[in-house]
């Protein structure tokens, strides 16, 4: 009777792995499949090397730079906050806070994350805008710079959080070695807690960037919808994810080539994610071993 048991559990819990499993592979199927058939009409390489695009347009050209460049240029800009801001406030908490102040902050923080992405781009769109007008008054009503910003403030949490987890993982007898050497506090924290938890961290850090890459609502409303090939954050931009959500919304007739873009645009994004990912699980094995 506890081997039946066992069994079951083992089956349950395999059965609940397989779904993750299943479901990514469905995701893969259906983007191939339309996918190919949006390359029977289109050239690869003028999609892959192009730069304009234009599918909704009377004179139609299918070259994916301009979202690609939009969608980098938002995280560029999201990781330049969250990544100094992230781990400052990580180094903070675990070196600096007593765990009282600590059980408040860390909940709070992760608040952040929390907060719908429909409100974060409005925030960006009528307050961070505004202000920045200000101070630049050649920066358009819809920009990469007050999305990209909104961004990185909503990406903190991932930062801070799995990076105060990895320093808080390092052994307590480096941090007193270190104190015995006669280290500060602050180079304790950052010339030898940071450099051991580099794996947590790095991780932390394209785990964020892959958050960034994949935003849509802040950047559909805040950043506008005109796909240029440029790196100038005071511009309009348009990203992968605006696009796919702009064409999904039911204008474009389906199964036409216009609606198999999305696809397409779909299976670079994920193609761009599934990079990062083994980017931070290479990272991550690396320096695993170099200080193990």
């Amino acid at each position: 009777m506890q081997k039946i048991k066992e069994k079951s559990i083992e089956a349950f819990l395999i059965l609940c792995a397989s779904i993750t499993v299943f479901t990514t592979l469905g995701i893969i199927v259906i983007l191939s499949i339309e996918t190919f058939q949006f390359f029977r009409e289109v050239s690869v390489f003028e999609f892959f090397t192009g730069t304009e695009w234009t599918p909704l347009f009377a004179i139609k050209k299918y070259g994916i730079l301009p979202l690609v460049a939009g969608t980098l240029l938002t995280t560029l800009i999201a990781i330049a906050v969250a990544l100094p801001l992230g781990l400052t406030i990580a180094v903070y908490l675990n070196e600096y806070a007593d765990q009282r102040l600590k059980a408040v902050i860390k909940p709070l923080l992760e608040i952040l994350a929390a907060i719908p992405t429909v409100v974060y781009g409005f925030f960006a769109l009528t307050f961070v805008t505004p202000v920045l007008q200000k101070i630049i008054p050649s920066l358009s009503g819809f920009n990469a710079l007050s999305a990209g910003l909104v961004m990185g403030v909503m990406i903190i949490p991932y930062v801070s959080s799995l990076s105060e987890d990895a320093l808080s993982a390092v052994p307590k007898s480096l941090r007193e070695a270190a104190y015995g050497m006669g280290s500060t506090r602050l180079q304790t924290a950052f010339k030898v807690m940071l450099p051991a938890a580099s794996s947590g961290v790095i991780v932390s850090v394209i785990l964020a960037i892959s958050r960034a890459i994949g935003e849509t609502m802040i950047v559909a409303v805040a950043a506008g919808q005109e796909p240029k090939f440029t790196f100038n954050p005071l511009q309009s931009i348009e990203t992968i994810t605006t696009y796919i959500v702009q064409v999904s919304m039911g204008d474009v007739p389906q199964n036409s080539l216009e609606f198999r873009s999305i696809f397409a645009a779909g299976i670079t994004l994920f193609g761009l994610t599934f990079i990062l990912n083994n980017i931070s699980y290479w990272m991550k094995q690396k320096y695993q071993q170099k200080y193990e």
